[in-house]
């Protein structure tokens, strides 16, 4: 047996959706093997790390002063890019159940509008965290693989995929991207919406924890069949007293109302500048939205009405994109043909 097979007998192969708001890793033969937030809790005093991932998210907004939740990844990019690679470390680590001694192949993706400096972020963070060779690929495009959209025929695709930090509009055809387009305005930027509205409206001060339940209880985009409410506690502030309230859907439609818009646009520029045979496609096979904002309740209705086309929500929208870059690991000829360097 040569070395060869048997160093692919223990291939550590690794695709990684490194996200705003989650990271997921995918392992070659194992399918994901990590989805966690995109957190990672820091001790001031000694710089340790205290918790990632869930863990780290349990402390949003509850920490001493000694200890600071932060989320490394802005708007899809690295902002701090000390912590992304102890979080990239950690999450390999994990991925490989603690096996000290492993140099993955990595493959990860990326926002379509991504600038060289930010690439070389995402590469540098890769090796420093051990990787023997880092390609990238761009998000919408494996967003579209990991829905299962035909992508390699000659035919349009259209593939929204709104994620934590940024929203990837693409229009898809023989393996390469024929119109992207990518907005910073996702499910960060909603949440924050929420708690600018409660704020400004009810004096409340929510947290982004809760801004994010909100969103995902009663937020929406077109009216909903039967109202829903829901009970939130924040801090009242004028009296700086915990407060209870309870708000319906209508009100945070609102409170979505401009981000929500800024999405639509964006579908709306992408479908005016798609090249007329492909809109012939895509007008039959409709468009798919992927990520976690896909699952605002009536997006997809709101997309449906506003464009006249057919929109599909892909089956499983939160882990599309880290299924998509796993079909690239087992097949190498398909990533060499997506891949940006």
């Amino acid at each position: 047996m040569n070395i060869r097979s048997l160093f692919s007998l223990f291939s550590s192969d690794l695709a990684i959706d490194l996200g705003t708001a989650n990271t997921l890793v995918y392992a070659k033969g194992k399918g994901i093997v990590v989805n966690e937030p995109s957190i990672v809790a820091i001790n001031k005093n000694n710089g340790e790390v205290e918790a990632v991932g869930k863990e780290a998210k349990e402390m949003l907004g509850r920490t001493p002063g000694n200890i600071v939740a932060i989320r490394p990844m802005k708007d899809g990019v690295i902002a701090d890019f000390k912590v992304t690679e102890r979080m990239l470390n950690y999450f390999i680590q994990k991925a490989h159940g603690r096996k000290m001694l492993v140099h993955p192949r990595i493959v990860i993706g990326v926002p379509s509008e991504i600038t060289q400096v930010e690439k070389r972020a995402v590469i540098d963070s890769a090796y420093r965290a051990k990787a023997s060779e880092v390609h990238l690929v761009e998000q919408a495009m494996v967003a579209a693989i990991g829905a299962g959209l035909p992508i390699t025929e000659p035919g349009g695709n259209m593939v929204v995929d709104i994620g934590g930090g940024t929203t990837d509009v693409a229009v898809i055809s023989l393996a390469g991207i024929v119109y992207s387009r990518s907005v910073r305005v996702a499910g960060n930027e909603l949440d924050e919406a929420i708690i600018q509205y409660l704020k400004r409206k009810y004096n409340l001060l929510v947290g982004e924890r809760t801004a994010e339940q909100i969103k995902m209880t009663v937020g929406s985009a077109s009216e909903l069949d039967k109202p829903l409410t829901m009970e939130i506690k924040g801090r009242n502030l004028i009296e700086g007293v915990p407060k209870t309230l309870t708000i319906g859907d209508e009100e945070i439609r609102d409170a979505l109302a401009e981000g929500i818009s800024t999405i639509m646009n964006a579908i709306r520029v992408a479908l005016e500048r798609t090249p007329p045979e492909l809109s012939a496609d895509i007008s039959d096979r409709g468009i798919v939205l992927t990520g976690g904002g896909g699952l605002i309740k009536n997006l997809d209705k709101r997309i449906r009405q506003e464009t006249g086309l057919p929109v599909s929500i892909a089956e499983e929208p939160l882990a599309c994109v880290a299924l998509g870059i796993g079909k690239m690991l087992s097949d190498f000829k398909l990533l060499r043909r997506i891949a940006i360097e």
